[in-house]
């Protein structure tokens, strides 16, 4: 996201970074071309050098922490703060409520995409917030860090996240789904092989390359993974929390999860979403790795 900033942003200045480990940061300046950023190791100083501030951060904790710290310690006057996390809408509520408190402005923008689709600048934003705010974010959304944006200007911003979080769990039932498909294709006889070959015809593009990503063994040999078990359960455990809310039940969301707390069992914090597959074999008398 920040590479696409830099390089399809037009900005004027160069782009300020601060990570809360300073080495990611430092490694994220180095890739990126001479003189259109600058590394800072204290947050009040990426706030007093900018005018919208983009956060992207793991779970609700920490976003919320980073936000109270700017209000309570930094000069929100003007500014714009943009989240991109995937948080519980009752937590974006939480975090609009706080810059406007201090004559600032939100808007929340989660994105959906893997980093694959960040680093080519293909992800979908979601933007909701004042629209007159929303008009200040548009200009690095589509073109700029994304292909397409949905549009909710106007709405509350805790809309954004409503969407972003029922939206994951059709990513969620589809890892189950593929899994659940590649365990019977192979203890039935089918073969993989051949259920890749129909998911290719009918299904081209993520079904295929989270296919293969569990045909090939990637959802346990990766060092990092691409979809965090922990993040993932922390999206579903969001995503029935809404549902309960609501007076209904996510029944495919509660059977994905229960594999997940498998893959967090096997794996640790290394696990990924497409180690429901490995949760999966497990249950049907094989291994966790094919």
């Amino acid at each position: 996201m920040c590479k696409n900033i830099v390089e399809k942003g037009n900005l004027e200045k160069p782009l300020i970074i601060f990570n809360r480990t300073l080495r990611r940061a430092q490694d994220l300046g180095q890739q990126l071309p001479g003189g259109k950023t600058q590394v800072v190791t204290d947050i009040l100083e990426a706030l007093a050098l900018s005018d919208i501030i983009f956060t992207c951060v793991g779970d609700d904790k920490a976003i919320l922490d980073i936000v109270s710290t700017l209000a309570s310690e930094g000069d929100l006057t003007n500014k714009l703060l943009v989240d991109c996390s995937t948080v519980h809408p009752d937590t974006t509520e939480r975090l609009a409520h706080i810059p406007r408190s201090k004559r600032a402005s939100f808007v929340a923008c989660p994105v959906f995409g893997a980093p694959a689709m960040a680093d080519t600048g293909q992800l979908v934003c979601v933007l909701a917030g004042p629209t007159e705010d929303v008009e200040r974010v548009k200009p690095y959304t589509t073109g700029v860090m994304g292909r397409a944006s949905i549009d909710f200007s106007g709405q509350e911003p805790s809309k954004a996240t409503q969407l972003k979080v029922i939206g994951n769990t059709f990513i969620l039932s589809m890892v189950e789904t593929l899994s659940e498909g590649h365990v019977v294709a192979e203890k039935s006889g089918l073969g993989v092989e051949n259920l890749q070959r129909f998911l290719e015809t009918m299904f081209p593009g993520p079904y295929v390359a989270y296919s293969k990503r569990m045909s090939d063994g990637d959802y346990y040999k990766r060092e990092e993974p691409l979809f965090n078990v922990d993040l993932a359960r922390k999206d579903a455990g969001h995503a029935l929390s809404i549902a309960k809310e609501s007076g209904t039940r996510m029944r495919a969301v509660e059977v994905a999860d229960g594999h997940l707390a498998d893959v967090q069992r096997q794996m640790g914090s290394k696990g990924d979403i497409a180690g429901i597959y490995g949760a999966v074999r497990r249950e049907s008398g094989l291994n966790f790795e094919n």
